[in-house]
Formats: structure tokens, C-alpha cells, sequence
């Protein structure tokens, strides 16, 4: 706590100490300071008030009106067509879906990008993911939404690596408004290539024009000024129901695609199939039960899992909270906010089953026919008394889709006191708690030690199949004979097997802030070249984070067959006191070539109490030579402490690997390769794949995790002639360099690097082959990739931003109303990635892969033409882009290349096209509708040969990244009172 004092005392010393630094300072200029008070407005990016809407630090806005006419029900779809954006947690994720919704700026992972109500701090979404649910944030009282990126850390906090998002309010409505919309996806299954593939298959294709996934919102929001008008209260409620739709709708997601060497597609699927594969551990025999007999196993014998997955999940949302403030004098304002959201969505894959679990079936079991003894048995040298040593791999189809119920439930509560305290200086203080409530349930898997004591079956004395033992027996145990497809499979046996599993845990946040902000040129602490004195702002915030996850039996153990591993409960938390301070010094202003020129810093020191103290600090600089170009640059440093989730999560084997290269009849690993990770020569060309590239490793936590550190440049200038003044054009160059980066290096660049012998002495330790070599069959074997502290991501770009009104009678075209244009684009130069410190990196920058994971488009744009008529009436055009990539395998780094596949090896550049339109019935009615990618373009086809254990490969695509359903119809009636 001395320390913690100590350093509040230097950080005042500090702000004073830059105060001064603004060289001469004019005492003769207090008067007129005084008499020049400040518009009271607070930008994102600062504490400090100021005159001007325009801040250092780049900031992109997304106003109500343009996610109106995106039709959008859920803000991480706006959130996501930003360029700075990259793909989250979203309503297209079944397979790993949290239930939540995030953002990911840069690319950096959603733990590094801040989310804030009204400047206020976002809890942890979910014990599942400790990034912000932006299903908690009222989408019919969003004003606006700014990103920032640059700056950010020593405002906010040191968390806001990659930037921040903030969603600001309308917090002082007055009046009522109502909101119906109702929104579907329609498409012409017309993939001709595709279809032939499925046919080829005998699966069942749909029909040619598909309507699904509705949706349909209501929204209410009721707002009352007090009678003396010094206060406000508004109060909002919403629901949303959204239908699902699963991939048996869309024809190029009927079947997990395979892409040949030549580029022929077929219909590939899980080797976990029904009928049930049976792998002989001894004789090293793959087979398919064919009645009562074995035959070998062929790709043709694969299970098509696709029709049973979500490609949207179904999800109901209810919301509602109030925002309210009253102005007792102008040196106290009590301003408060609550909200409640209640969020439950299903995500649906394919059945569980037995998911090659190892096993020893006795060769006198009566579950095994005489054909299969000699295959299994006799062929192998054993007697009636031995047993035989088999995988199976059986799919549960009688018992339908794996079910995960998934239900948030927050509640956010803030209470806060600001005001003036005497010239020039004004307070805020304010204490938050949100809480987040998780209740899971985990439908239609198979109990591991149930399905072992099924398959140990005898006959009773009546000669019936009962299992052996009488304490399982006495438990309902029924056997489940696999061996036998000709015969069904006993609904008493799956009700013994079929086994729920549950998680229920919380998220919670205390946050108590106070700041005071001041003008010092008040105090003659003001530029003799400057109208405008020094700005300040400093305080002290204490925050505690918690976060609780507790787990059932079946989840602790592994016992739940179709988890890839044990779930382990994790619970844990810390807290972090800091002392923070912000100044603006204007230098000079209204002089020749100079219209402003201004400094800015920032410092916050944090003191957390599992990582110790830390320092944030922000530099920065702007200069208008006059009224129609202002250049900025600022340099940001931020340390980023581990959250609970990376410190405390037990390990557990999970499947976070794609690929084996030593897998397979024929691998694409060299044996002396593949002997690098532990490969026999025995095993070589006999390891039995996995058709839906999902492979183990070992992931958790690590309590001796240190903090990342980030620096941020960013470099730009803005541009508002005033020959056009209703013209604003940005550009802004960024870079964004992590070191000490937390997180696993990754099980596929492990595996990769060990089997390619780059630094084998550090890589091939981390990779465990079971007994038979596998790396997914049962959990023995896996690749160790849980959090360290490991090398560096960097990340630089540019961004741009336009916006233009034309008034059209300025042009001769008089009556016609007016045009509004709008374009935000980014240009990513490079991501590169150094796993370990002294190693060489690698550019993810234009690839998508196992390692690069989701695509980077080296551009992205966004352009909106929107025609304000003078008929009461809106028309609206979007066009958006996303820049061609290539698979990683591609590149010429060594860590990166590999063997490509014509048809997988790029996606080309995609460009949708969208339409809007609204219409003003009345003085208090506006219809409104559109349709998104208007021309139905197809996602791109990508395989789980480029990325299988990845959540964002839904239905042979990224689903996050494009628009996976075809059309996206939206109509909404607004009411206003």
C-alpha cells in the first residue's frame, strides 16, 4: 500500500511536471481563460473536456442510423463488417461456441479489446470466456459505437491492448419509441459441383431455394424529463428470437467437403460412423461391421456429420435496464445504470457416441459372431480365454445431435455522483458490480464407464445378453452391441449410456473510479501562443475480478465421451489498484501555418495481486497548420495482466489440433520425419487418421504467468478542406507489437515444427503419441500447449475514413434531397508472429491455415452511398470487401509451407452488395427494409483439411468472416412518440 501511495504522488508530480514543460507560460492570460469556458464534451479516448470532437488517437463511429440500415439484430454483426474487426465468438459458431458474442480488434484476440458502456468497463461474458458478451448491450439505445485503437491503455486500462470499443448511449431520451423488425435468410442452392459430390454419396441434398433462420425483435424505450428539467430517466426493453438453421439446408454444406490432390471434391466425414469402425490394436487391422462380419474400412465408410450442425444456433434474448440522472446543483449530479439481459441458445453437432475409446473384449464374448473371433482373435494368435485389444468407434445416431444448452444471464449495476467543484474543475465518481450468470447443460453424450461395462456383456442363465457386472446391472446397464449392425441397437442401452453433463458459474466485477479534470490555464498555466491553458485529468480506480466455474462429475473426469477430454472447474480471482493521469497542452493556436498544434500524455501505474506493479504511459502530438489538415501521432505502452481463465484453468486434453502429418495410409510426413515425434517404424503408414481433422492436445493454465507488454504507434492526419465542408478524410498508419505474448505457442506449429526439425530439442518433448502412435484415439495422446508466456505478435496497417455530404441542389439538382457517402477501409501490411524469443517469425498477413487460423485480408472496405430524398424517403447501397488470401501452406517460411490442394490453396477476394431503404409514413411512423448480398454469393469453400480443430470452420467455410446463409432479408416499423 506504501508503494501503492507512492506512486499516486508521482504520478500528480508528473501531470504537473508536463504542465509546466509547455515552456513559457503566460500568467497574464487567467482572465481570459476564465471567461473562456469549455463545451462540455468528453471524447472516447479521454478524460479531459474539450472544444472539439477530434481527438489524437484515430477513432471510427458507427452511428444508429448505419446499423439501421444493416438490418442488423445483433451488434457483432455491425461490430464485425469493420475492417479493424476480425471474427469472434457469434451466433455461426456451434463447435466451440461459448453462447456469447464478442470482438476482436486487430486480430489480437478478444482479450485484448476493451468493451465500454458510456466509458464505463464491461464485465467477463462468460466463465467460458472471460472477453466481453456484447449480448449484453441494449442494441435500441446504442447512439453510436467508437473504435479506438491507439492511446486507449492508460485512459481505460492496461487491457485495452488492441483498442477499445465503446458504446455510447442514448441516456437522456425524451419521449417513447417502439421497434418491430423481422429478418430471414433466403439462398438458391445452385452449386452444381458441390451437388454432384453429395450425390456421388447418396446424401440427401436440399431443397433448391431455402428460406430460414427468422428472426423477429421488439424493443421499447420510454423516456421522462423531470418537471424542473434537471433530470432524466429512460428505460429501455427488448426481445429477440432467433430460429436455427442447420447445414443440411445449404448444399455446399450438406457434407464435410474433401478436396483431392487434383481438386476433386467428395464427401468426406468422421471416422466415428455407424456402423461402428473397429480398429485391432494388435493385428493393426481397420474394419467396418458389416452385419456380423468385419471388412475393411474405406473413406466411403465415413460418417457425414454435417445435417445434425448449426450453422446459426437458435437463441432467445430478453433485456431491460434504465439509465437516469438528476442535477441537483451544478455541483451535484447523481447519475445511474442498470442492465439485465437473459440470453439462452442451443448449439447443436452430430451425435455422440464412442469416439475410439481403447477397449478389451473378451474372445468369448457373446457380443462378438465367429467371423469376428477369427478376424480379431484366432488371426491374432489368441484363445477363448484371452482378450482382444481394439478402438472402436461407434455413432450414436439413434440418439440424435449432441445438445449444449447455453443460458447468461447479467446484471450490471452503477451508481456515480459527478459535478463541478470550483473554476475550471469538475468530478466524477462512480462504483460498479456487474455479475454474470452461467447455467449449462450438455445433452445426449456417452458415459465412457458406462459404455465400457455395456461392452462387457455374458448371457444368464436364459441365455439373454446381460451385462457381466451385477453392480451395473443393478445400475440399468444394458449391453450395447456394436458388433452386430444388423440388428438395432436396444433403446434401454442408450437410455443406461446417454448421460447429461452440467456447469453452472459466474463472472464478477467490482469497479469504484473517481477522477478529477481541470483547465489549468485558470491557474496561468497556459501558452503565451495559445488560447487555451493546459488540460488535465487524474484519479484512482480499484477493480476485482472473479470468475467461477463449477463442473459435474462426468465434465471432472473425462467420463463424457464425445468432450475430447476432461472439463475441469476453475475458480479464481484478483483485484488491481491504480492511479491514473491525463494532460493536453496546447502549444500554440490561430497563428500563421499553425491553427493548433497540442501535446498529450498519459500514465497510469496498476499494482495487481497476482502480478505485481505495472506502468501504462501514452505520448502524443497533434498539428493543424490550418483549418483544413490536422496531422496526429501517438505512442502507447501497455501491460496486460493474465486473466483468471489463463492463470487458473487445470489442464485438460482437449481437441485443439488439426492435423497429424504422420497419420494416414499414406502421410505426408517423411518417416524419418514423422520419428522426430515419436513415430515407430512399425507405426509408419498404419496410425489410423481422423476424417474430421480434430486431433488432441493438452491445454490449461499457468499460475507463474507474468504480464505482456504492447506498444502502439500510430501515425495520421485528417483532412477537412474548406472548399468542401462537408467533406472529413483520414488516413492513420498503426503498429501494434506484443512481447511476453500469453497464450499456447499452438499444437499444430508444435507438432509442425517438431516433425519439420526446426528446434526439436525445445518442440519435440511437447508432443505424446499413445501406445498405437495415435494422437487422438482415447486421450493418451496429445501436444502440450498450455499458457506461457511465449514470443511476440507485431501487426501494422493503415486505416482510412471518408465522409461526404453533397447537398444536391449545389449541383444544379434542385428539390432531389441529398447524398450521403461513407467509407472506411484498412490496409494490413504485415502480422507477424515469433513463437519463442530468438526464433525467426512468420506473416500471417493475406493467409488462413492451422496456424494463421482465420483469414487476414491484407485489405477490407466498406462503402455507403446513402440518398436522402425530398420525398420522406431513403435509398441505401453498401458495398463491401474482403481481399483474397491463401491457404498458409503457400508462403515460402519455413514454419508456414507445406503441400497445397488445388481448390484449397486461396479464397478469392469476395465483394457483397447491399440494399436499404426506409420510408417516413408519418410524424411518428418510418418503415424500413433491405436485403444483404443481394446477388446470393456463395461463401468460400474451406475444408477441416486447412483447419479442423478451428470453431470458426463451420459448414466448409468460415462462417464468421462471410456471409455463410445467402441473402439476408430485414423489415422493421419504427414508432416514435
Amino acid at each position: 500500500m506504501k508503494g501503492f501511495e507512492s506512486r499516486i504522488r508521482q504520478s500528480l508530480l508528473t501531470g504537473a511536471a508536463l504542465g509546466v514543460c509547455a515552456l513559457t507560460m503566460s500568467t497574464t492570460a487567467y482572465a481570459a481563460a476564465a471567461a473562456d469556458d469549455l463545451q462540455e464534451i468528453v471524447i472516447t479516448g479521454s478524460r479531459i473536456k474539450t472544444d472539439s470532437s477530434a481527438g489524437i488517437s484515430p477513432i471510427t463511429s458507427v452511428g444508429s442510423e448505419e446499423i439501421k440500415l444493416q438490418g442488423a439484430t445483433r451488434i457483432e454483426d455491425v461490430i464485425n463488417n469493420l475492417p479493424q474487426a476480425f471474427a469472434g465468438q457469434g451466433s455461426a459458431i456451434s463447435n466451440g461456441s461459448t453462447g456469447t458474442a464478442t470482438v476482436d480488434l486487430r486480430d489480437l484476440g478478444p482479450s485484448r479489446t476493451l468493451v465500454l458502456v458510456n466509458g464505463h468497463r464491461m464485465p467477463a461474458g462468460s466463465p467460458l470466456n472471460p472477453a466481453a458478451d456484447l449480448n449484453e448491450i441494449p442494441d435500441a439505445l446504442v447512439k453510436r459505437i467508437d473504435v479506438l485503437t491507439g492511446g486507449a491503455s492508460a485512459v481505460y486500462g492496461a487491457d485495452a491492448v488492441a483498442g477499445v470499443v465503446n458504446f455510447v448511449m442514448d441516456d437522456n431520451f425524451e419521449g417513447a419509441k417502439a421497434d418491430i423488425s423481422y429478418s430471414f435468410y433466403q439462398h438458391n442452392n445452385d452449386s452444381t459441383k458441390i451437388q454432384n459430390a453429395v450425390k456421388a454419396r447418396n446424401f440427401g441434398l436440399p431443397e433448391d431455394d431455402v428460406t430460414d433462420g427468422f428472426t423477429r425483435t421488439y424493443s421499447g424505450v420510454l423516456g421522462v424529463n423531470t418537471p424542473d428539467g434537471k433530470g432524466n430517466i429512460t428505460v429501455y426493453a427488448d426481445y429477440r428470437k432467433t430460429m436455427a438453421v442447420t447445414q443440411d439446408k445449404r448444399d455446399y454444406s450438406a457434407c464435410a467437403i474433401s478436396v483431392s490432390k487434383t481438386g476433386a471434391y467428395s464427401c468426406g466425414g468422421s471416422g466415428t460412423t455407424a456402423p461402428a469402425q473397429i480398429v485391432d490394436n494388435i493385428g493393426g487391422g481397420d474394419y467396418v461391421v458389416s452385419g456380423t462380419s468385419l471388412k475393411d474400412y474405406t473413406a466411403a465408410s465415413a460418417f457425414n456429420y454435417a445435417p445434425y450442425n448449426y450453422y446459426q444456433r437458435p437463441d432467445q434474448r430478453y433485456s431491460a435496464g434504465f439509465f437516469g440522472h438528476y442535477e441537483f446543483n451544478p455541483h451535484v449530479q447523481v447519475y445511474t445504470e442498470f442492465m439485465f439481459h437473459d440470453d439462452h441458445t442451443v448449439a447443436q453437432i452430430a451425435p455422440s457416441g464412442v469416439f475410439g475409446q481403447e477397449f478389451l473384449i473378451g474372445c468369448d464374448s457373446p457380443l462378438l459372431s465367429a467371423s469376428e473371433v477369427t478376424t480379431l482373435c484366432t488371426n491374432n494368435g489368441l484363445t477363448a480365454s484371452d482378450k482382444a485389444d481394439v478402438s472402436v468407434l461407434r455413432r450414436n445416431v439413434e440418439g440424435g445431435g449432441r445438445i449444449d444448452d447455453l443460458r447468461h444471464t447479467s446484471y450490471r449495476e452503477l451508481v456515480g455522483l459527478k459535478g463541478d467543484l470550483w473554476d475550471g474543475w469538475s468530478y466524477d465518481v462512480y462504483a460498479q458490480r456487474s455479475t454474470v450468470i452461467l447455467s449449462e447443460t450438455y445433452k445426449n453424450d456417452f458415459s465412457l464407464a458406462r459404455t465400457a461395462e455395456a461392452f462387457n456383456a455374458t448371457t444368464d442363465a436364459n441365455g439373454k445378453l446381460v451385462c457381466a457386472n451385477s453392480a451395473a446391472v443393478a445400475a440399468g446397464c444394458v449391453p450395447y452391441n456394436v458388433f452386430n449392425s444388423s440388428t438395432a441397437i436396444d433403446p434401454a442401452a442408450l437410455s443406461y449410456l446417454q448421460t447429461p453433463g452440467f456447469k453452472e458459474g459466474s463472472t464478477v466485477q467490482d469497479v469504484v473510479d473517481a477522477s478529477i479534470s481541470g483547465d489549468l490555464g485558470r491557474y496561468g498555466l497556459q501558452s503565451p501562443l495559445a488560447s487555451h491553458g493546459v488540460g488535465i485529468a487524474f484519479g484512482t480506480e480499484y477493480r476485482r475480478e472473479e470468475l467461477t466455474l463449477k463442473v459435474d462429475q462426468e465434465f471432472d473426469s473425462g467420463d463424457l465421451a464425445g468432450q475430447g477430454g476432461p472439463t475441469h472447474g476453475v475458480a479464481g480471482a484478483y483485484d488491481v489498484r491504480e492511479a491514473f493521469m491525463e494532460v493536453k497542452i496546447p502549444l500554440v493556436q490561430d497563428k500563421p501555418f499553425i491553427k493548433d498544434l497540442n501535446l498529450e500524455g498519459g500514465y497510469r501505474y496498476s499494482d495487481y495481486s497476482t502480478s505485481g506493479a505495472t506502468d501504462t504511459y501514452k505520448v502524443g502530438g497533434e498539428w493543424a497548420p490550418t483549418s483544413d489538415i490536422r496531422f496526429r501521432a501517438g505512442f502507447n505502452h501497455a501491460v496486460r495482466a493474465p486473466n483468471v481463465v489463463e492463470l487458473f484453468t487445470p489442464s485438460g486434453v482437449a481437441l485443439g489440433l488439426s492435423n497429424d502429418p504422420c497419420a494416414g495410409a499414406a502421410p505426408t510426413a517423411t518417416a524419418a520425419q514423422c520419428a522426430n515425434s515419436g513415430v515407430t517404424a512399425a507405426q509408419y503408414g498404419h496410425i489410423v487418421a481422423n476424417g474430421a481433422g480434430q486431433y488432441n492436445d493438452l491445454e490449461g493454465g499457468n499460475p507463474n504467468l507474468q504480464p505482456e507488454s504492447a506498444d502502439t504507434l500510430t501515425v495520421g492526419a485528417v483532412i477537412t478542406p474548406t472548399f468542401l465542408p462537408d467533406l472529413t478524410f483520414s488516413a492513420d498508419y498503426y503498429n501494434i507489437k506484443i512481447d511476453g505474448l500469453i497464450g499456447g505457442i499452438g499444437a499444430d506449429l508444435i507438432l509442425n515444427n517438431c516433425v519439420n526439425g526446426i528446434n526439436t530439442s525445445y518442440y519435440c518433448p511437447l508432443v505424446k503419441r499413445s501406445a498405437t502412435g495415435s494422437l487422438w484415439l482415447g486421450t493418451t495422446g496429445y501436444v502440450t500447449n498450455t499458457n506461457q508466456n511465449t514470443g511476440s505478435e507485431e501487426t501494422s496497417g493503415l486505416d482510412f475514413n471518408a465522409n461526404y455530404r453533397l447537398d444536391l441542389a449545389d449541383i444544379g439538382l434542385d428539390k432531389l434531397g441529398a447524398l450521403n457517402f461513407n467509407f472506411t477501409g484498412t490496409y494490413m501490411l504485415d502480422f507477424v508472429v515469433v513463437a519463442l524469443p530468438g526464433e525467426d517469425g512468420y506473416d500471417c498477413a493475406g493467409y488462413y491455415g492451422a496456424t494463421c487460423s482465420t483469414p487476414l485480408p491484407t485489405w477490407r472496405h466498406k462503402v455507403r452511398a446513402t440518398w436522402e430524398t425530398p420525398w420522406d424517403a431513403t435509398l441505401s447501397v453498401a458495398w463491401r470487401h474482403i481481399s483474397g488470401t491463401q491457404w498458409e501452406v503457400q508462403s515460402s517460411n519455413a514454419t508456414l509451407h507445406g503441400t497445397g490442394i488445388p481448390g484449397l490453396n486461396q479464397i478469392d477476394s469476395y465483394d457483397y452488395f447491399d440494399f436499404a431503404a426506409s420510408y417516413q409514413v408519418s410524424d411518428w411512423l418510418t418503415l424500413s427494409g433491405g436485403v444483404n448480398n443481394v446477388f446470393d454469393k456463395d461463401p468460400p469453400l474451406v475444408t477441416t483439411q486447412v483447419n479442423g480443430n478451428s470453431a470458426f470452420i463451420n459448414g466448409n467455410t468460415y462462417s464468421q468472416v462471410y456471409d455463410s446463409l445467402g441473402r439476408y432479408f430485414f423489415f422493421q416499423a419504427s414508432a416514435k412518440f
